[in-house]
């Protein structure tokens, strides 16, 4: 048989493979529905039939857009057929596309938060107990007039809600990870090698022992197979290669964009708590994520599953990193603002979870202002991480590890990532992505893809899902695991913090790396200056308001002992910063995300004008008399102008 033939066997054989993966399964029917609103907090409500619906089978819920419903059922878990399976929890609905915008759910399991659930993340493991209540808090999805962008399905569709439990063989699933990776090494391989030609043989003397004549003779031929590629090839065959791909987990979520920012609030509690559950589940998996209000949502909306956040940190399996508040735009944000997007961040980093972030992260921002470098270097940031500039149209950038020289001489260590499928023909695209799989053909594609090889070793993989697709999947650290031996025409993979990776970055390439002076200026977004010009006037507005109320406010403590509304300000500063997002200040987000900054903004302007107008109206009091008039300069340099009261001057 030659090697083509030979390798269509094994694509062939993997699927039915696969299809042994989910043995039985059963469906769960007459669930009671209750329609809801936005949860508060994550206490269960009490669903009975006299304040629900029985949503059977065919049914369908939703509709109409941005609606969220609770589904309930007591279940008696199915018996096992193999005491070594597992038991899971699946939940489907009828849509598909784009997974941020498809329905999302929360699976509940005795009144207890487990896990999120959407079109990356079908099922959740069950316990090994005889029965459970399971609640599921539902959510289906935004099409907010945005079909034009393609990423949407149409509006108005009612969503179908199937739920089941099913019975996992874990040998299938464990062989078929172990010959799913290799074989699709092979895809982007030079099949007129020695180590193509190795693998193939592998895979097929694997494949040979299985026996297909009963379930059982099959099972125990799958328990041979899987020990045959553990001993003889993951442990004799790979070998650890110079090349290494480190890989974080990781998901980008948009504070707000083709949703809001309350919504958002939900997207990081699904995620999380994914999160947490596979840690469980695969005692490697690290994660990474930036971005204050997405901390800040779970702490108050699940403070258990925020302990147990901390606990990750704690071990070095959760990095807190991104050192600003939001992943906030840098081309309109003010000089003060993007201080305080810095100083704010870190606060919160560091009394929350006692980390002092050092790495810029803002792998979606639309462009970077070059005043960046000084202000990190002043507020202990020695790092910046970037990805987007990647996808400029006309000049691509010449590097991806490089020192960032900014307008004052200041320079920082710069690092773009650059994941990237590789195509068969061994070729990848220049643009780049933060929302890679962990497959081969990202782990090879990230390595080609990375523009610095004279100078560096190592290429950076942040796998998962974003925007609500609930970040990495099983999936994903199944192929890790695989990958982590050093598969021949493979980088070996490693799971580790973006920081360990940056830090090494910086070791292997001291002395070596080039310099880009100025701007970093992305072309393919256009139109930040311009778009939704009510909310960029309202930003630079409230900017000026803040900072002259905390010039007058210290003033006042200083000269009347006033107190200094510190509280106040934070928390306006809070609203002004979360704005500052790089969806939502630069204009592509839609229209109820500005028509909720914008009402954050009013807030904002009506609250420092009366702290202005109480506090310099003491001033004035205490310093001018009754028959003084009371002038003040709230720039930081000398003018002059002409003073008009009661009609004179």
């Amino acid at each position: 048989m030659n090697k083509q033939a030979l390798y269509e066997r094994i694509r062939t054989m993997l699927l039915h493979i696969e299809s042994k993966i989910v043995v039985n399964g059963s469906v769960v029917t007459d669930l009671l529905y209750q329609k809801t609103e936005y949860k508060v907090g994550n206490q269960c409500p009490r669903l009975d039939e006299s304040n629900s619906d029985v949503f059977r089978e065919n049914d369908v819920w939703g509709g109409a857009l941005d609606q969220h419903a609770w589904f309930y059922k007591h279940i008696t878990l199915p018996k096992k057929s193999n005491p070594d399976n597992r038991l899971e929890l699946t939940v489907q609905t009828n849509r598909s596309g784009w997974d941020a915008s498809n329905p999302q759910f929360i699976v509940y399991f005795n009144g207890v938060p487990q896990q999120g659930m959407d079109l990356n993340h079908t099922s959740v493991v069950l316990p090994d107990v005889p029965e459970l209540d399971v609640h599921i808090y539902a959510y289906t999805g935004t099409v907010d007039g945005t079909d034009a962008l393609g990423l949407h399905p149409k509006a108005e569709k009612p969503v179908e809600f199937h739920v089941q439990c099913v019975e996992i063989d874990e040998w299938a699933e464990r062989l078929y990870y172990d010959l799913i990776v290799p074989a699709d090494v092979l895809r982007f391989s030079d099949s007129d090698t020695h180590t193509y030609s190795a693998i193939l043989e592998h895979l097929n003397n694997a494949l040979n022992l299985l026996q297909w004549h009963s379930e059982e003779g099959l099972r125990q031929s799958m328990r041979a197979a899987c020990a045959y590629m553990q001993d003889e090839f993951y442990s004799k065959f790979c070998r650890q290669g110079d090349v290494q791909v480190s890989a974080i987990g990781h998901t980008h979520i948009d504070i707000g964009w083709l949703w809001t920012v309350r919504q958002t609030r939900e997207k990081a509690q699904r995620s999380f708590f994914t999160v947490l559950k596979l840690m469980e589940q695969y005692p490697e998996y690290k994660f990474m994520s930036s971005q204050v209000p997405l901390y800040k949502a779970i702490k108050e909306e699940c403070p258990e599953k925020y302990e147990e956040i901390k606990k990750r940190i704690a071990e070095g399996r959760w990095e807190v990193e991104g050192a600003m508040y939001v992943e906030a735009d840098c081309n309109l944000t003010s000089g003060e603002s993007l201080v305080r997007q810095v100083l704010y961040g870190k606060k919160f980093f560091k009394e929350e979870f006692g980390v002092d972030s050092k790495v810029l992260w803002l792998p979606d921002v639309f462009g970077y202002s070059a005043a960046l470098p000084q202000i990190l270097r002043k507020s202990g940031v020695d790092k910046f991480v970037t990805s987007k500039i990647s996808w400029n149209d006309t000049n691509m950038m010449p590097h991806d590890t490089f020192n960032w020289k900014g307008i004052d001489g200041t320079e920082i260590f710069t690092h773009f990532m650059t994941s990237q499928e590789i195509r068969e023909d061994g070729t990848v695209a220049n643009f780049t992505t933060y929302l890679p799989q962990a497959n081969a053909s990202y782990v090879m594609g990230s390595w080609k893809r990375y523009l610095d090889k004279d100078i560096a070793k190592d290429a950076l993989l942040t796998f998962g899902y974003g925007d609500g697709g609930g970040g990495p999947t099983a999936r994903d650290l199944q192929m890790l695991r695989r990958m982590s031996c050093g598969i021949p025409n493979c980088p070996t993979t490693k799971i580790e913090t973006a920081t360990e990776f940056l830090n090494r970055m910086q070791d292997q390439t001291e002395g070596k790396r080039s310099k880009w002076v100025g701007e970093l200026y992305f072309e393919y977004h256009r139109g930040t200056y311009t778009s939704q010009a009510k909310t960029k006037k309202n930003n630079r507005k409230a900017e000026f308001a803040l900072q002259n109320c905390e010039a007058v406010s210290v003033m006042a403590e200083k000269l009347l002992g006033i107190q200094y509304p510190a509280k106040e300000l934070a928390q306006m500063w809070e609203l002004v910063l979360t704005n500052q997002f790089h969806d939502i200040l630069p204009g592509s987000s839609i229209q109820q995300v500005y028509d909720d900054a914008n009402r954050d903004y009013e807030y904002v302007l009506q609250q420092c004008e009366k702290l202005l107008r109480d506090r310099l109206g003491a001033i004035a009091a205490a310093t001018g008399g009754e028959n003084g008039i009371f002038v003040m300069n709230n720039t930081p340099f000398a003018t002059g102008g002409v003073v008009k009261l009661d009609g004179g001057s």
